[in-house]
C-alpha cells in the first residue's frame, strides 16, 4: 500500500482526535479522491505514491483556482477556506523546485535528447525533452512550468 496514503489515514485519525474540522474535511476529501481514482476503470487497483502525489497536486490546483474565482466574485470567506484547504494539501506535496533548478533540469533533458538524436533538439523534439524533464522533476514542478522552461531553452 502507498506510504503516503497510510500517512493521510493516520493524519485523518489525528485530526479526528484533535477536533480539527478543516484538516479533517480536507483529508476526507483527499482520501475520497484517491479511492475514486483507485476504482476508476475496468479493474480496481492500488495507487503508488507517485500516483497519489499527482492526485494531491491536482486537488491543490483545484483549490487555488476556486479561491481565485471566489476572490473575483467578492466571496472572501469562501476564498479563505479554499486557500486553507490548499495549504493542508501542500503539506503532503514535495517542495517545488526553484526556477534556477528547473532551468538546470531542462538543460540536462536537452543534453540527453541531443545525445539520443545526435544533434541539438529543436521545437520539433519538444515532446522528447518534456518527457525527460518531467521524469526528472518528479512532481516537484507542474507541466506548465516545465513547458515554459523548455520553450525558453529551445
Amino acid at each position: 500500500m502507498a506510504e503516503l496514503k497510510n500517512r493521510l489515514r493516520s493524519d485523518l485519525t489525528a485530526a479526528m482526535k484533535d477536533k480539527d474540522a478543516l484538516r479533517l474535511s480536507t483529508l476526507r476529501m483527499l482520501l475520497a479522491a484517491i479511492q475514486t481514482e483507485e476504482v476508476a476503470g475496468s479493474a480496481a487497483k492500488e495507487l503508488t505514491d507517485d500516483e497519489v502525489l499527482k492526485i494531491l497536486a491536482k486537488e491543490s490546483k483545484k483549490r487555488g483556482e476556486a479561491a481565485e474565482v471566489y476572490t473575483e466574485n467578492g466571496r472572501g470567506e469562501l476564498a479563505a477556506k479554499e486557500h486553507a484547504e490548499a495549504q493542508v494539501i501542500d503539506e503532503y506535496l514535495p517542495t517545488p523546485i526553484t526556477d534556477a533548478e528547473l532551468a538546470d533540469l531542462v538543460d540536462t533533458a536537452i543534453a540527453q535528447v541531443a545525445e539520443e538524436i545526435g544533434e541539438r533538439p529543436s521545437m520539433r523534439q519538444m515532446g522528447q525533452v518534456m518527457k525527460h524533464a518531467s521524469a526528472m522533476a518528479g512532481g516537484k514542478a507542474d507541466g506548465s512550468r516545465i513547458s515554459a522552461a523548455v520553450k525558453l531553452r529551445l
